[in-house]
């Protein structure tokens, strides 16, 4: 029971570092990434639809992104989603493909863009705590009931606390990581 119990708190830690770092890569670094686009919705026949499931994305070069939909009935839709996106991009259309040419960042945006990615990493943060309180929640239940012995139980609390500090190690690998790839010229 009490392994399950890691086991879960490991997982749930797990996927919000995945989260955050998915997060990361959506966050602007004056480079061209199809991680900008892919997950952002688009309004398909009245329907929102993944960029992905319409289009392949290719980078011809280090600030261009190139979006090239399966259906040509998708270049409006995609372009106009792109538009109306918080990305601050302009996309051009030639009827076939939507470029976006990524211009290179200021100073003043870098700065900004790094308090966005340090949010996101605090809410990564917040969400292995959660996991950690629930998991010293469940073992605080089972003590309170007898159901494992007491010093079964500190180990685990223990290893659920060493749990909580290499996730969040983690997380904070993945945001200086991108915070010096903001931040480089």
């Amino acid at each position: 029971m009490i392994e399950m119990i890691l086991e879960e708190a490991a997982e749930s830690m797990d996927g919000a570092v995945g989260h955050a770092k998915r997060g990361f890569s959506g966050v602007r670094t004056g480079r061209a990434t199809p991680a900008l686009v892919d997950k952002m919705q688009v309004t398909y026949y009245g329907t929102p639809v993944p960029m992905q499931q319409l289009a392949s994305f290719s980078v011809p070069e280090a600030r261009m992104l190139i979006i090239t939909p399966f259906d040509k009935a998708a270049v409006e839709p995609i372009e106009k989603a792109i538009r109306e996106s918080d990305l601050g991009l302009s996309p051009s259309t030639d009827g076939v493909v939507v470029r976006l040419a990524f211009p290179a960042l200021t100073e003043e945006r870098r700065k900004q863009l790094v308090k966005v990615v340090r949010g996101m990493a605090e809410d990564g943060r917040i969400a292995i705590r959660n996991s950690r309180r629930n998991a010293r929640s469940d073992l605080d239940k089972m003590k309170k009931d007898g159901d494992a012995p007491e010093d079964a139980i500190d180990r685990a609390e223990k290893r659920v606390d060493e749990l909580t500090q290499q996730f969040e190690a983690g997380i904070d690998q993945a945001v200086t990581a991108k915070e010096n790839e903001l931040l480089e010229i």
